[in-house]
């Protein structure tokens, strides 16, 4: 049973048990909503600690902007938890982002990290997030990983659906051979759960925090090579389902319904492929107990490849070839134009031509038709010209007599103005409790640019933010203006985002909600939102208010952590 103790300590990590911060003394209700907020804004945030006790270390007093070796700049904390704390930061000599784990020298797992990240290093596998430099240096141990910024957690994509049956197929393939490649040189991740595995831009996967991840929590197996087995089938049940294979919530999944036992993926939901769910089963089972009726349990990534291998290989879909549109046949039918092919050695009928006008009679009628032709021509020509410059004189009599009322003719214009994007000055974060989301990037929201925005924290309950009544971002237009409605562009799609308008009185926080007027509220699934103001109202200064927000998994582009929250990448307000 040692197999399912491990399984269930992955599970108890992922409960919700805070981590340490160096916040966790206050005491405040406002201190307990920021370290909330902070505790989901970090990496692998629903993590708890490992099987070990946990090290009274203090991590060191480190914060943004700090370096490195001389090299490697601390940009923004992600994870501070058990006396370690892991950070994004940019190599400034090669000038590339990177990722930082770093804990006291005299930390109780220093040495054994140390250990651990110098044998990943020398593994060199590029379907792992590859070591850089492990370091004892000032009284601290570091250790630098790449930092992938175009890929996308598994954690992520389930927040969407379960995956395709070819990506789920592509998944547990590789991950399996790369997992039985690192067990022939020793290795082990321990650690292996959705937010380690991350699928990049061109469709592969890989694989963060080999060995690394179970040293800095001090997790530790006696049977290493079944505990990884049964977390990547646990992967797959999950890639195929949306659901996690135990009875507890874990990386923004339902678990399974209490008191039934682990049933097949394919009985959790209709239409998953009958081998995969299979396979699933057979690299969950433990004493060796298998729901398959006729094949033995994988205990080991080797066995996962080669019962991988022996099923019926799983194609990618056939791509979708939309039908040209048919060309509107011409009336045109003069020579072969139009007309079908002949087919080779069959003889075409020849059309009998009309008869011609031969005789002098006819010669002689075929003039007085011609004659007759260039006269109307002519006469045509002539009445359309003189058309043309009585409507001209008469448009230029119209402009005189326009210019001479001074513009009555506007008066009686009832057509409505199309509504133009009103000149924003400025922008302030609206903070009405607890701590700001970030300030420093509001301007980002009116650059015109998507790749740029303002994000909120991670927050672990939602959709409806719960711990206060809403984030947002104050706008001043400069001067009164008059607001008909606003266009947002956001990152998270999914679940909702509900956003509310206000008119408001200042760009301070001070002005409370109540007194402010509310102009309009829309509710999206996608990725735009369009806030419409009834009756326009006049107002210099605009709160965009966001109190719902959708759930996403990690976020490598934005540096936000599995939660649920929103980024506003693009605003333009209407007048």
């Amino acid at each position: 049973m040692a197999e399912r103790s491990t399984a269930a300590v992955d599970v108890a990590d992922n409960s919700g048990e805070q981590p340490l911060t160096a916040q966790a003394d206050q005491s405040t209700a406002d201190g307990v909503a920021q370290n909330r907020e902070r505790d989901t804004d970090n990496d692998e945030a629903q993590e708890g600690t490992g099987s070990e006790g946990s090290a009274m270390t203090s991590p060191p007093e480190l914060h943004s902007g700090h370096k490195l070796a001389r090299r490697y700049r601390l940009e923004e904390c992600v994870t501070r938890l058990d006396g370690f704390s892991s950070w994004r930061a940019v190599d400034e000599k090669l000038r590339r982002a990177v990722g930082v784990h770093i804990l006291p020298a005299d930390h109780s797992r220093a040495r054994s990290v140390l250990a651990a990240a110098r044998s990943a290093a020398l593994l060199g596998d590029p379907r792992f997030v590859q070591v850089l430099d492990a370091v004892e240096e000032n009284d601290v141990v570091y250790v630098v990983h790449e930092w992938l910024p175009d890929a996308t957690e598994l954690t992520t994509l389930l927040a969407v659906g379960p995956l395709e049956v070819y990506d789920a197929y592509q998944m547990v393939s590789q991950i399996a051979a790369a997992m039985a490649a690192a067990h022939r040189e020793g290795l082990a991740h321990l650690r292996l759960n959705p937010n380690a595995v991350l699928r990049t831009s061109t469709g592969q996967w890989r694989i963060r925090g080999l060995a690394v991840n179970a040293a800095l929590r001090g997790v530790s197996s006696d049977t290493p090579q079944r505990t990884d087995t049964e977390s990547i089938g646990a992967l797959l049940y999950a890639a195929l389902t949306q659901r996690w294979p135990y009875e507890s919530d874990a990386y923004g999944m339902s678990g399974l319904p209490k008191d039934i036992g682990l049933i097949p993926p394919d009985q959790v939901r209709a239409g998953v492929h009958r081998g995969l769910s299979e396979l699933a089963m057979r690299a969950l089972a433990n004493d060796g107990a298998t729901a398959s009726r006729h094949e033995s349990a994988c205990t080991t990534p080797e066995e996962l490849v080669k019962a991988i291998g022996e099923m019926p290989r799983i194609r990618p879909p056939e791509p979708a070839f939309t039908t040209p549109p048919e060309y509107q046949r011409t009336t045109y039918q003069q020579g072969t134009y139009g007309r079908p092919a002949p087919h080779p050695g069959v003889t075409q009928p020849v059309p009998a031509p009309p008869s011609p006008l031969q005789s002098r009679t006819g010669k002689a009628l075929k003039w007085a038709v011609s004659a007759l032709l260039i006269a109307a021509l002519g006469l045509g020509s002539w009445q359309l010209a003189d058309a043309l410059l009585e409507q001209d004189k008469q448009s230029d009599d119209t402009n005189q007599t326009q210019t001479t009322d001074g513009g009555d003719n506007d008066k009686n214009n009832d057509k409505p103005k199309p509504a133009k994007p009103l000149g924003i000055k400025g922008a302030q974060e609206y903070v009405a409790g607890g701590e700001a989301q970030h300030p420093g990037d509001v301007g980002l929201t009116y650059d015109n640019s998507t790749t740029t925005g303002w994000r909120t924290n991670s927050y672990t309950d939602g959709p409806k933010i719960v711990i206060k009544p809403g984030v947002g971002i104050v706008y001043d237009l400069g001067s009164d203006q008059e607001v008909s409605s606003a266009t947002l562009s956001l990152r998270y799609g999914g679940d909702h985002t509900t956003v509310k308008l206000y008119a408001t009185d200042s760009l301070s926080s001070s002005t409370p909600l109540s007194s402010m007027k509310e102009l309009g509220e829309t509710t999206t699934n996608s990725t735009s939102a369009k806030v419409t103001v009834e009756k326009p109202v006049k107002s210099r200064y605009v709160l965009v208010w966001l109190t719902a927000m959708p759930y996403s998994g990690q976020d490598s582009v934005n540096y936000s952590q599995p939660g649920y929250k929103q980024a506003i990448t693009d605003i333009k307000i209407l007048g």
